[in-house]
């Protein structure tokens, strides 16, 4: 006969079952309580800075670096392609205003200016023959003129007589009528003469003003040529330094090659490179310092180049007060540019701890210097030494300022000696 078997209440599987819900129960709920309150870490105050909030002058600036140049450099193109023939100097010769630098060859220009002389030349004596022409037509038509105002007055004599004699009875009409006829006719070939003899005047003083504007633009012309072919000889425009020179004997250089450049010896500027995203707060008039032979020395920029290459823009910075002794073309300068005026501000000192914080917040340590905590500041303007603070300290308090990179969410600090 069957038995009814009673299936056990309390089995193993069910018992294992309601020990894992109790631990995972019991782990989430250590969780909870051991992460209600602050997290803390161990920090040895040997391993960290520990800086004070004080209050003192404070002005914004940047480090820069610049590079010395000449004040004044004239560049030196080829105004004429040419060979070059002769060196008068070498790279680095101080030069007087005037001084040969070197001399090309360009047969060409030459041949050019051969002509156009000849040219000149020509048309000079052409215009004296033309001018003598015109002289002796003159003459030619003066002579005619005065034969024709001699015929005419004699014209004129005769027929007044014969008019009296005419009126008196003495000669016939016909011989009057042949006096009067001849008066007219010499009447109007003066007229005709006359007016024949100033169209040519007219004509000649034409013709020979444009011979001479002609001949006048010839020699311009000429001089042209002249200054081109004088230009293949080189020479220093002003007082100062030969440098950069780049041509060689037997060279051929085109037409605005570079060929070196002077360097005026009447001082320095500073050429400096900057960051792109300062150029709105970069103008004329801005200065900056820079230490040289443990003497402190003033510049202030002059010029201000806007074009932006590579990320970064240029300024030109002059010298305020006395140049340093000894300072040498291309020699670098670091330089720190005042980006405002000097002012009294709360001072955090630089650290670390801003690559974590944004500069929202930093680890302030207690009274009894045991343990540090978070407290939330507002951060101003920058230089290479300090932020300027302006919420969340006062003067005498001590901040963490070195890097909080392992520290993680840890809310409060535990400073061991």
């Amino acid at each position: 006969m069957d038995r009814v078997i009673q299936k056990k209440k309390w089995s193993t599987k069910r018992l294992m079952t309601i020990a894992g819900i109790s631990g995972v129960v019991i782990l989430v709920a250590g969780s909870i309580y051991f992460t209600s309150g602050k997290s803390k870490l161990n920090v040895d105050t040997e391993r960290i800075t520990i800086s004070e909030i004080k209050k003192g002058p404070f002005q914004e600036f940047i480090p820069v670096n610049g590079v010395v140049m000449p004040l004044t450099t004239i560049y030196l193109d080829a105004v004429e392609g040419g060979r070059v023939e002769e060196k008068f100097v070498e790279d680095g010769a101080d030069l007087k205003k005037g001084d040969p630098i070197l001399r090309l060859s360009n047969t060409d220009l030459e041949l050019n200016l051969a002509n156009q002389e000849t040219a000149v030349y020509a048309a000079q004596t052409q215009m004296q023959i033309s001018h003598n022409n015109a002289q002796q037509n003159t003459i030619t038509k003066l002579n005619q003129m005065a034969d024709v105002d001699n015929a005419f007055k004699e014209a004129e004599r005769i027929y007044n007589l014969d008019k009296k004699l005419y009126e008196q009875k003495a000669i016939g009409l016909q011989e009057y009528k042949a006096a009067e006829n001849n008066y007219n006719y010499q009447l109007r070939r003066k007229r005709l003469t006359t007016q024949i003899l100033k169209q040519d005047t007219i004509l000649t003083e034409q013709e020979q003003q444009q011979a001479s504007e002609q001949y006048a633009h010839m020699r311009s012309t000429l001089e042209l040529m002249r200054r081109k072919v004088a230009d293949l000889t080189v020479r220093a425009p002003i007082d100062g330094q030969l440098t950069s020179m780049d041509a060689e004997v037997g060279q051929n250089k085109n037409r605005g090659e570079h060929l070196g450049q002077i360097d005026a010896q009447n001082g320095f500027k500073v050429r400096v490179d900057i960051e792109e995203h300062y150029l709105s707060r970069i103008y004329n008039g801005l200065k900056g310092d820079f230490t040289f032979a443990n003497k402190t020395y003033k510049l202030v920029i002059k010029k201000v180049f806007t074009q932006v290459t590579n990320g970064r823009f240029q300024v030109d910075m002059q010298f305020v007060g006395d140049i340093p002794k000894g300072i040498r073309k291309g020699q670098t300068l670091q330089i720190r540019l005042a980006l405002s005026d000097e002012t009294t501000a709360l001072l955090v000192p630089k650290g670390g701890f801003y690559q974590q914080t944004g500069g929202n917040w930093i680890f302030k340590v207690s009274e009894d210097g045991k343990y540090a905590y978070k407290v939330d500041i507002q951060l101003g303007r920058g230089n290479t030494d300090y932020y300027e603070l302006l919420q969340g300290l006062k003067p005498g308090d001590k901040v963490i300022t070195s890097s909080y990179e392992n520290y993680g969410d840890i809310q409060e600090l535990v400073l061991k000696q």
